[in-house]
């Protein structure tokens, strides 16, 4: 079978040609200078994006009343970048193949700055939605290509120290993403959550040109252009459709057809992927029954993770009233209960196993989502931010079980296209939370002929969602208790 580039590059790095591609960049400068140079290089341009990325929620409230919408309205400006990821993220990878990876991380730096451009002068929700799909084409290249240029670049007994200096600016751009957009907005306006990131780009930009190392060019294989087409129709329809339900007094007829023509396209590519070996999402991997527990389950469970920027933007700053700086402040919580977790994941594992963490931990992050709707204007802030750290914590263990147990049964030669493969299925299940939730709130809000989100309308949106959440559990329950078991034993 011949395997499609992995989005990741990890297939790339094998035996002699990690040793060559290694060896042609020794005596690069910023080799030289310490072996940390490649990773702060590539970290840069990782950070603008996930800094960016991160921040946007805490501005919706602020964009719905400049552009004169619905606050509700305003998940398609985060759907529509996702979606975007989710359907360019396959070519990115045939691209950086086929053009070299330094020169397209320099294109989707230079891509990015002109999207966030357009997306801080946008005047107009339909401007804003058009610009934030080039921006989403653009963080699709960004994060796999400058990981293949890392990757490529870097001798293996020091890939495990560049990959940890990586993953500095990876988890302090979500860390810092909310209080840099509540400040932003505060301070500026939202449209400067947007043309901060000008100046990041330029550095990113001047940093790529002048020191990261040349990875040459490699044999590109197919591209599955009708799968890549057919995936972003099917996206374009779906963005299309959910927003249409979310337009008031216009015909329900759009939406329907917007709907029909996604699952149309779906079907569409089911049937070809089928019929290929190098499809954009490989069907093939869903056979491994750890793989597809772990990705169709995953999926149930995301739908938290998908909702929780929008949830918290509409709770804390359309219901309670909050300030865009005080809803960052609170919302910054939950991303330090992620990081607290990661030090905690692996003994939790070894100690219960990934069937029992998965059922226990998905039960208990489930009921923490749900008690968020209880939260209101008298609550103390303490207790707020406590319950989001907490849940910060326990969803992040849940992420991180179930994106490790997808690759624990996966042969080293699949690994690439089942990289691949998780990246889209999350990409997607973050889209389609976001665009769920804001078709809740928006239900809830006209059945109750309420004229306007409040926290009552809010608050019901938290059980329905960790409901739908606890679906996941019907998957995990599947899973042998020895699961997994080769990732975590005792060495």
């Amino acid at each position: 079978m011949k395997e499609q580039r992995d989005s990741v590059g990890v297939a790339d790095v094998e035996g002699d040609d990690a040793g060559q591609a290694a060896s042609e960049v020794a005596d690069h400068p910023m080799r030289r200078s310490g072996g940390g140079g490649v990773p702060i290089i590539v970290g840069t341009a990782l950070l603008m994006s996930s800094l960016n990325a991160s921040s946007i929620s805490v501005g919706l409230p602020s964009m719905a009343v400049d552009l004169g919408v619905l606050p509700l309205r305003l998940n398609v400006v985060l759907t529509a970048y996702v979606l975007a990821q989710v359907a360019f993220l396959p070519t990115s990878a045939w691209l950086a193949d086929r053009f070299g990876a330094k020169t397209m991380l320099q294109v989707a730096i230079a891509l990015f700055a002109v999207a966030s451009l357009a997306c801080g002068l946008a005047q107009s929700l339909v401007a804003l939605v058009l610009a934030r799909v080039m921006q989403g084409c653009a963080g699709a290249m960004i994060s796999p290509v400058g990981r293949l240029i890392l990757l490529r670049s870097t001798p293996r007994h020091e890939l495990v120290g560049a990959l940890s200096v990586l993953s500095i600016p990876v988890q302090l751009g979500p860390l810092a993403g909310p209080l840099v957009g509540g400040l932003v907005v505060g301070a500026l306006g939202w449209h400067w959550i947007f043309l901060i990131n000008l100046p990041v780009a330029a550095l990113a930009f001047i940093l790529v040109w002048r020191f990261a190392p040349d990875v040459p060019p490699q044999p590109a294989g197919r591209l599955d252009r009708l799968g890549s087409i057919l995936i972003g129709a099917g996206s374009v329809a779906f963005v299309y459709a959910l927003d249409s339900l979310l337009n008031v007094g216009v015909d329900p007829w759009p939406s329907a057809i917007g709907m029909v023509l996604t699952a149309g396209f779906l079907s569409l590519y089911w049937r070809h992927a089928r019929a290929r070996d190098d499809a954009a999402l490989d069907l093939a991997l869903f056979r491994i029954r750890t793989f597809r527990i772990a990705v169709i389950g995953g999926a149930f469970f995301r739908l938290i993770p998908g909702a929780t920027p929008f949830m918290l933007a509409m709770l804390f700053q359309v219901a309670l009233g909050m300030s865009a700086l005080t809803a960052g402040t609170m919302t910054f919580m939950t991303a330090v209960g992620s990081i607290v977790m990661k030090a905690a994941a692996q003994p939790i594992l070894r100690r219960f196993g990934f069937r029992r963490v998965l059922l226990i931990n998905g039960a208990i992050t489930a009921a923490i989502f749900m008690c968020y709707g209880m939260l209101g204007s008298d609550t103390p802030a303490g207790l707020i931010m406590l319950a989001l750290a907490v849940g910060g914590f326990f969803r992040a263990l849940q992420f991180s079980t179930t994106w490790g147990l997808a690759f624990a049964d996966v042969e080293e030669r699949d690994m690439a296209r089942a990289t691949t493969t998780t990246a889209m299925v999350q990409q997607l299940m973050q889209s389609v939370s976001t665009a769920l939730v804001a078709i809740i709130l928006f239900g809830v809000m006209e059945l109750g002929g309420r004229g306007e989100l409040d926290s009552w309308t809010v608050g019901l949106g938290f059980p329905i969602i960790g409901a739908l959440s606890l679906l996941s559990l019907l998957w995990f329950a599947r899973l042998s208790p020895d699961a997994g078991h080769q990732l975590i034993r005792s060495r």
